[in-house]
C-alpha cells in the first residue's frame, strides 16, 4: 500500500470534517432576522396541541421554541426562555413538539432543535434562532419587537 496518498487523504477529510464542525458551531444560536415581506404570520390555532387547544400567544411577543423528546438543549433553552419572558410584560413561550407536529418541521424548514422563533403581537416571524440561543440575543429580538410597539402606541 502506497502510504503517502492515504495520510493526505485522511488528514484533508480531517480538515475538512473540522472546518465544517466550525461552521456549523458558529451558527448555531445565531438570530437572522426575518424578511417583513417574506415574515409567515402564525396563529395560536395553528400550534394547537393534540387535544386541540389553541396555544396561548402572548400580548405583545411569543417565543415559539421547536423541540423535540430527544433534544439535549431544548430543557435549557425552555428555561431560558421562560426567563426572558418573565423579565418583559405581555410575553408568553410556546413549545412545540416536532415528534407530534411534523407539519410545522416542513413548514418552517427546521433542521435542528432548538430552533426559536420571536413572534410579534400580530404572531408575524421576526426572528430565526437556529441552535440553543443565548439569553443577550433572545432579549435584544424581545427589545426590538417591544421598542416597536412602543413606537407605534406613541404615534397612535
Amino acid at each position: 500500500m502506497n502510504w503517502p496518498p492515504v495520510l493526505i487523504g485522511a488528514l484533508a477529510l480531517l480538515a475538512l470534517s473540522t472546518a465544517l464542525g466550525l461552521l456549523w458551531k458558529a451558527r448555531s444560536g445565531r438570530a437572522r432576522r426575518a424578511p417583513a415581506a417574506l415574515s409567515p404570520v402564525l396563529t395560536p390555532a395553528e400550534l394547537a396541541d393534540a387535544a386541540g387547544t389553541p396555544a396561548l400567544f402572548g400580548t405583545r411577543a411569543t417565543l415559539l421554541q421547536f423541540s423535540t423528546e430527544f433534544c439535549a438543549r431544548c430543557p435549557q433553552t425552555r428555561v431560558l426562555l421562560s426567563g426572558v419572558a418573565a423579565a418583559h410584560e405581555g410575553v408568553r413561550t410556546v413549545e412545540v413538539d416536532l415528534g407530534q407536529r411534523a407539519d410545522l418541521a416542513r413548514r418552517f424548514r427546521v433542521m435542528q432543535t432548538p430552533t426559536v422563533l420571536v413572534l410579534d403581537a400580530s404572531g408575524a416571524v421576526h426572528t430565526r434562532i437556529g441552535g440553543a440561543p443565548e439569553r443577550r440575543t433572545l432579549t435584544r429580538a424581545i427589545e426590538q419587537i417591544l421598542g416597536e410597539d412602543s413606537h407605534v402606541a406613541a404615534i397612535r
